[in-house]
């Protein structure tokens, strides 16, 4: 028996092209909907009418993509959007990428075909590919964590610049000149942040050298490894930034393992309050985010859609993270 891929690969299209066919939706060119139906008519294709008909119907549940659990920041996220959901009577579906291109295509694909009502998403390196995924779903989609205004998607982030300005401006004015940075690797989120890192160093007339930025995996084992390569090849670093909390946990062991007098010898502070940075000694300076307002901005975004509300409208929120000063800087 052909089934709706077949017909997609027959006619060189998406299985949610064929879908919108079938459906006889006014979002298909009329070349395309020809195509379609060529292939269904040579393939002798029949729609499951039952599927189509579970189709139609209203879904309570909300699909939930993010980058990777383990992160503090999309624990804290999930559990805001959860939350915002349970409110409204909507359940969660909550799928990680390990920021892979495949893993978030194919969860996608699995949320296409569970009938979603929305999906909330931190996308992987590629946002314009998942960009152009979910408009061919028509799938009502809110992103969260990384955005591009270019794209026509509702988002809500936080001001990553301001985010690592604020708190390499805060390092500096505490008297230290060799301040290391150590970002995570493909993401907008930590380009940013070295921006904005890099934007401070200079107001201060501080040289940036190759050296200066460290872009890892963001991982603790990776914040682990770069703090050792960091104190071995710039002797002479005084502080030390971590763009996340998982890379703050790992740099932070190998500082204590080190016998690092922080914030005497070194001074260390990251983006992303975690359980654990109020409570070591000394207690971690952070830049808080909004995780809470992040997730609940997000929910009420994506029922706006769901409920048209605001079917056409796309909206880019930008919220502001915290300076929490502590007794590591």
């Amino acid at each position: 028996m052909k089934t709706i891929k077949d017909v997609a690969a027959a006619a060189g299209v998406s299985t949610a092209t064929v879908s919108r066919v079938l459906s006889n939706s006014s979002k298909v060119s009329d070349s395309v909907r020809q195509r379609v139906h060529e292939a269904i008519a040579q393939l002798d294709y029949r729609p499951n009418r039952v599927a189509r008909s579970l189709r139609a119907q209203k879904s309570n549940v909300i699909g939930l993509i993010v980058a990777d659990i383990q992160n503090p920041y999309f624990t804290l996220v999930s559990r805001a959007v959860q939350d915002a959901a349970y409110m409204n009577g909507y359940n969660i579906f909550l799928c990680n990428t390990d920021e892979k291109e495949d893993k978030e295509r194919q969860y996608l694909d699995i949320m296409y075909d569970e009938n979603v009502a929305g999906i909330i998403i931190s996308p992987t390196h590629d946002i314009r590919q998942t960009s152009r995924l979910l408009a061919e779903r028509h799938i009502p989609a809110v992103i969260i964590d990384r955005a591009n205004p270019e794209l026509n998607l509702s988002s809500v982030t936080i001001d990553n610049h301001d985010a690592g300005y604020r708190l390499t401006r805060h390092i500096l004015q505490s008297g230290k000149t060799n301040p290391v940075l150590i970002a995570g690797s493909g993401s907008t989120t930590g380009k940013l942040r070295s921006d904005g890192f890099c934007t401070a160093l200079s107001e201060f007339g501080i040289p940036i050298h190759r050296d200066t930025l460290h872009f890892i995996q963001a991982r603790d084992t990776d914040g682990y490894a770069a703090v050792g390569e960091i104190l071995k090849n710039r002797p002479n670093t005084d502080a030390i930034i971590a763009t996340n909390g998982l890379i703050a946990a790992g740099a932070f062991r190998r500082l204590h393992e080190l016998g690092i007098m922080i914030p005497e010898h070194v001074a260390f502070a990251c983006i992303d309050e975690t359980m654990w940075t109020p409570l070591v000694t000394p207690a971690i300076t952070v830049m808080r985010q909004p995780t809470q307002e992040i997730g609940a901005r997000a929910v009420d975004l994506l029922l706006a859609q769901i409920e048209n509300t605001q079917p056409d409208q796309t909206i880019a929120e930008v919220l502001h993270t915290t300076l929490i000063p502590r007794h590591s800087t």
